[in-house]
């Protein structure tokens, strides 16, 4: 009996925590949407809002429906060999290209 009412107890414990991370969803969905109607000045700051809020539902999305939380060192190894790999490729496009082929000068004739 003790290892059924310990098992129980872990599974409301999960159900909780998912209730949560559902009801910050839709709180960060509200906001979203009261986002959209304030006018912060300019065109790009509010998009940079809506992507700062959409960046944090997705990080509880991946983190706790996807189970990555728990992941860390694996999650850390894949970013790391990730920006590594972007750098490289970058490092390489910026080599490849001489100074002046970067820069774009229309020709007047």
């Amino acid at each position: 009996m003790a290892t059924s009412e310990a098992h129980e107890h872990d599974i409301q414990a999960s159900v909780r925590r998912y209730l949560y991370v559902f009801y910050a969803l839709l709180f960060g969905t509200g906001v979203t949407v009261a986002a959209s109607y304030i006018p912060f000045g300019n065109h790009e700051i509010n998009i940079a809002v809506a992507l700062a809020i959409a960046i944090a539902k997705a990080s509880l999305v991946a983190g706790f429906f996807m189970h990555l939380i728990s992941e860390r060192k694996m999650i850390y190894g894949f970013l790391l060999f990730t920006v590594v790999f972007v750098a490289a490729l970058m490092a390489l496009t910026v080599i490849s290209t001489g100074p002046t082929e970067m820069i774009h000068v229309q020709h007047v004739s």
